[in-house]
């Protein structure tokens, strides 16, 4: 069972931050230190080598967006994991990550 709770990673690729595997509440406690020291500079998230999501790494995600939106520009999202468009919706975000005006 090891090999499906393959841990999630995160890297630098110029102006993105990459994630790969599971983004979940597993995963995603030993993610937060290191996405907040790669975020300086950073523009987007790639997300196109994410296998899957659940909440927990949705609220990964938005965070992050929301400190790059913060910047004054909407965030870069590269790819559309299995799960996000439902996930996305529940939580009435844009698909840049941030939520919709008016939601609580």
């Amino acid at each position: 069972m090891a090999a499906a709770e393959a841990t999630a990673a995160l890297d630098r690729d110029g102006a993105l931050l990459r994630l790969r595997g599971r983004l979940d509440r597993r995963s995603v406690p030993a993610l937060w230190p290191q996405a907040l020291r790669a975020l300086d500079g950073a523009e987007g998230l790639d997300l196109r080598a994410v296998d899957a999501l659940d909440s927990a790494g949705l609220a990964l995600l938005s965070a992050l967006a929301e400190r790059l939106a913060a910047r004054g520009t909407p965030p870069r999202i590269d790819g559309e994991p299995p799960g996000l468009a439902g996930l996305r919706a529940a939580y009435r975000m844009t698909p840049d990550l941030l939520r919709s005006q008016g939601s609580a």
